[in-house]
């Protein structure tokens, strides 16, 4: 028998299975919910799920909650237990700094399309300083009247759209909303990132200035093989260098409660095993014993963790510092600066140009579909497209006693 706050549970004429209990509300208050499912153990266990929930301390949700409330219980009480901490914590400030206050006021239940539709064009149009009072304390921008016209980027208001829409996703999960209103919303595409990566004769260049370098099979398997710098690269352990192939599985992360952690990779796509050239097969074994040399140097302050890349006392490399040092290295080449990151679309460039096969990139670069490698690099199949249009269209223009013309009777496949 269960007791009187633990609920009831019975089904509709529409079928569907209602459970109904009572949680905590503000001021110590008992609330009644309503929960909905296909079963009644469905419907029972989302009941248990909240009423869980609200004896933790959590805002439960209801339909009548308030935006902000629901996006409380979900960011505290669900998001937490499947998103990345640092994830997590994105999420956590793109909730408190732009959709709380936008819509947190508004009820759950009546949100509607036009709502979110006038929040992310005005979430666009607003100056961030205005909005959140930034300059109030130094007296800058709105604050004396000349404002600065600080707008969020096409990204960011994508980004804000993306978590609102998970958000109300598992609300109709739940059975709290009849559907997702944020999902009948578009917004602009943003513009890729442009990205300058480097040509074949800058990329040997680069090569052989870095060849004298601590970390020279750090930039050598960057280039080689388009890996990730904090996301791949700092996270190899020697034990994933097998021979003439890379085992790629984890990644390193700064989180804000262990600071720079071993992870597993972001997504499943990512882990992956890849062949490496001679070239990255021999520096890595240089680097090695330069390492035991750093090992014995440092004596007992040496930080044994298995990482191929480290610091003269072990310890994993701070990928902020990695970008300095790769900048003064680019400086010192006489080259133009670029970002890290632009040597793994300098990879994916020059083997393009080479001819190699698109899906046999997307799987060195560890892309989830191949319509990310195909989008990423579209300006380099144009340019390739045009040469080949230009052969043919020389090929076209030859006079009709050219020798080199195939006969008349050869069949093109």
């Amino acid at each position: 028998m269960r007791a009187f706050l633990d609920g009831t549970v019975y089904q509709r004429k529409d079928g569907r299975w209602e459970a109904a209990g009572y949680v905590l509300a503000p001021g110590n208050a008992r609330k009644r919910v309503r929960v909905y499912g296909t079963t009644r153990r469905d419907a029972l266990a989302k009941l248990t799920e909240k009423i869980a929930a609200s004896n933790r301390g959590l805002p439960v949700a209801a339909a009548d909650s308030t935006v902000s409330t629901y996006l409380a219980y979900w960011l505290h009480g669900v998001a937490i237990h499947y998103l990345r901490e640092n994830t997590y914590t994105r999420y956590a400030a793109t909730i408190r700094l732009h959709i709380t206050p936008g819509l947190g006021g508004k009820k759950l239940a009546r949100l509607t399309t036009r709502d979110v539709r006038t929040f992310l064009d005005g979430l666009r149009m607003a100056c961030q300083c205005c909005a959140q009072d930034r300059d109030a304390k130094r007296r800058r921008c709105c604050a004396t009247g000349q404002c600065c016209d600080k707008r969020l980027s096409p990204l960011t208001v994508t980004y804000v759209h993306a978590v609102l829409k998970s958000a109300l996703e598992h609300a109709v999960r739940e059975d709290e909303l009849p559907r997702n209103v944020a999902r009948n919303v578009k917004t602009a595409t943003p513009r890729p990132r442009r990205f300058q990566p480097l040509t074949a004769a800058e990329a040997r260049r680069f090569l052989h200035r870095a060849s004298g370098d601590r970390l020279h099979a750090l930039y050598e398997l960057a280039l080689r093989t388009g890996l990730r710098k904090g996301g791949e690269l700092l996270g190899l352990h020697w034990e994933d260098l097998d021979g003439g192939t890379a085992t790629i599985h984890r990644s390193l992360q700064r989180t804000r409660s262990g600071g720079l952690t071993v992870l597993n990779t972001k997504t499943l796509a990512s882990e992956r095993r890849i062949a490496l050239p001679t070239e990255c097969i021999n520096s890595p074994k240089i680097h090695q014993e330069r390492q035991q040399e750093e090992r014995q140097a440092a004596g007992t302050s040496w930080t044994d963790n298995g990482l191929v890349f480290t610091t003269p006392q072990g310890r994993p490399l701070d990928p902020t510092n990695v970008t300095r040092r790769f900048r003064r290295l680019l400086q010192s080449a006489g080259l133009r600066p670029i970002r890290f990151h632009d040597l793994r679309h300098s990879t994916a460039t020059l083997l393009l140009e080479q001819g190699v096969d698109l899906v046999v990139i997307k799987e060195l670069l560890g892309h989830a579909h191949i319509g990310v490698t195909a989008g990423v690099y579209a300006h380099v199949r144009l340019r390739l497209q045009r040469d080949a249009i230009d052969t043919l269209g020389d090929a076209l223009s030859q006079s009709d006693d050219d020798p080199d013309d195939p006969p008349a009777a050869t069949v093109v496949r």
